[in-house]
C-alpha cells in the first residue's frame, strides 16, 4: 500500500470519527432537550396538582353566607358525603374531600339534614358533620344490636313505631316489597336471597347500628331502606377483599352471621372463622349449634342431641358447607373475620360457662376439654 493510500485511509477514518462525534453531540442535545421537557412537564403536573388541591380545599364562595339545606343519609360513606356536598355547592371536589378526610383521619360523621354555607372552610364543614347540628329535632332512635335475627328486629321496629311485630315481619317478607328492594339495591340484594331454601330473604341484611329518625311515623319501607343503606355502605368498603375470595355479599353475610352467633366478648372472631374455613377445606360439616336453633326457630341456652336430628338445610350437622343464607345480622368484626380469618390448624372449639372459647386441633383434645368444662359441670 502506497503512502498516498495510507494517508487517504487515515483521512477517511478521521472524517468518520468526526461524523460520529457530531452525531453523538446531536443525540446528547436531543436527550437533554427531552429530559428538560419531561422535567418541565412533571413540574407543571405537580405544581398544577398542588394548586388544584389547594384551591379545592378553599371555600367555594367566601362571600356567600346563605345557608343551604343539605341532607346526609344514614350509612353514607365518605365518598357519598363528598358527592352530596359537591352537588350542593358546599365543596369544590368530592375526590379531594375524600382524600383530605382520609389524610386527616377524620371520622364520626352523623347523618341528618344540615344548614351549610358555601363560605365555610373544610374544617367548619367537618366539624358540623361530626357534631350533628341538624335542622330537625330527633324524633326517636332504633338500635339494632349485633347478632339479632329478623324476627327480633321486627319486634324492635314494632316497639318503636307502635306497630304489631307480626305485621312488621309480614311486611319484611312480602314478595312485592322484597322485589322492589332488589331493584333498588341490585348489588346488595341479589337473586340469592330468593333461593328455595331461604327462610327470610332479608335475614342478615339489616345492619346492627343505632338509627336516628326525624319523623314521628316513618314507614316500614323508610326504616328498612335506611338500614339497607348502611349495610351497602359497609359492604362496599370490603369489595377488594370480597373479590379476592370470590364472595358475593350474600355469602359474606352468611359466613359472618355464623361467626357472630358463635362469638363471645372474650374470643377473637378470626379464630372461629379459621375453624369454619379449616372444616370446609377438609370436607367436614361446620356443626355449629346456632344453625340448629335457627332451623328449629327457637332460642335456648343448650342444644340437645335430639335437636340435631332436624332435617333442615340450615342444620350444619346434617348438611356440609354454609347455610342457605345468614342466620342473624353480623357486625363489622365478624365481617372482617370472615374475610381475613386467622391462620390456625384448629378444627374444634367450645364455649365454657364463663364465656371463654377453647380451641382444639383434634377430636380427642376437644373431647377432653368438653369433659372438663361442659359434661362435668
Amino acid at each position: 500500500m502506497s503512502a498516498d493510500d495510507k494517508k487517504g485511509k487515515k483521512e477517511i477514518i478521521r472524517e468518520k470519527m468526526i461524523e460520529r462525534q457530531g452525531e453523538a453531540k446531536v443525540v446528547r442535545k436531543i436527550v437533554m432537550i427531552v429530559a428538560i421537557i419531561l422535567l418541565i412537564s412533571a413540574a407543571a403536573v405537580i405544581g398544577g396538582g398542588y394548586f388544584y388541591i389547594n384551591s379545592a380545599l378553599k371555600p367555594v364562595d367566601p362571600d356567600n353566607d346563605k345557608p343551604k339545606k343539605v341532607e346526609i343519609p344514614i350509612g353514607s360513606s365518605v365518598t357519598g358525603i363528598g358527592t352530596v356536598l359537591e352537588e350542593n355547592g358546599i365543596i369544590r371536589d368530592a375526590r379531594v374531600f375524600k382524600y383530605y378526610v382520609k389524610f386527616k383521619n377524620e371520622a364520626g360523621f352523623m347523618a341528618g339534614e344540615y344548614e351549610l354555607k358555601p363560605s365555610m372552610n373544610m374544617k367548619e364543614i367537618l366539624d358540623s358533620l361530626k357534631t350533628g347540628k341538624v335542622m330537625e329535632e330527633l324524633a326517636f332512635k332504633i338500635t339494632i344490636p349485633e347478632g339479632k335475627q329478623l324476627e327480633q328486629i321486627a319486634g324492635i321496629i314494632a316497639e318503636k313505631t307502635d306497630k304489631k311485630p307480626e305485621d312488621v315481619l309480614k311486611k319484611l317478607n312480602d314478595k312485592a316489597f322484597i322485589e322492589s328492594l332488589m331493584a333498588e339495591y341490585p348489588e346488595l340484594l341479589t337473586k340469592e336471597i330468593l333461593a328455595q331454601n331461604i327462610k327470610y330473604p332479608l335475614e342478615g341484611y339489616l345492619f346492627p347500628a343505632t338509627y336516628p329518625f326525624y319523623k314521628e311515623d316513618p314507614s316500614i319501607e323508610e326504616i328498612v331502606k335506611v338500614m339497607l343503606d348502611k349495610t351497602a355502605s359497609v359492604i362496599k368498603e370490603y369489595k377488594g377483599d370480597m373479590d379476592e375470595r370470590e364472595y358475593t355479599p350474600h355469602k359474606l353475610l352468611t359466613m359472618a352471621s355464623l361467626i357472630e352467633e358463635e362469638a363471645t366478648a372474650k374470643v377473637d372472631r378470626d379464630q372461629i372463622a379459621s375453624v369454619f374455613y379449616n372444616r370446609i377445606d377438609t370436607g367436614m360439616p361446620l356443626q355449629t349449634d346456632p344453625t340448629v336453633l335457627y332451623a328449629h326457630g327457637e332460642h335456648k341456652s343448650r342444644v340437645l342431641y335430639k335437636d340435631l336430628e332436624i332435617d333442615s338445610p340450615y342444620n350444619t350437622y346434617k348438611y356440609p358447607g354454609l347455610t342457605p343464607g345468614p342466620i342473624a345480622n353480623a357486625g363489622v368484626s365478624s365481617i372482617e373475620a370472615a374475610l381475613v380469618p386467622a391462620e390456625t390448624d384448629y378444627l374444634y372449639f367450645l364455649a365454657t360457662s364463663t364465656g371463654e372459647v377453647l380451641f382444639s386441633k383434634t377430636l380427642d383434645e376437644h373431647n377432653q376439654k368438653k369433659a372438663q368444662h361442659i359434661t362435668n359441670n
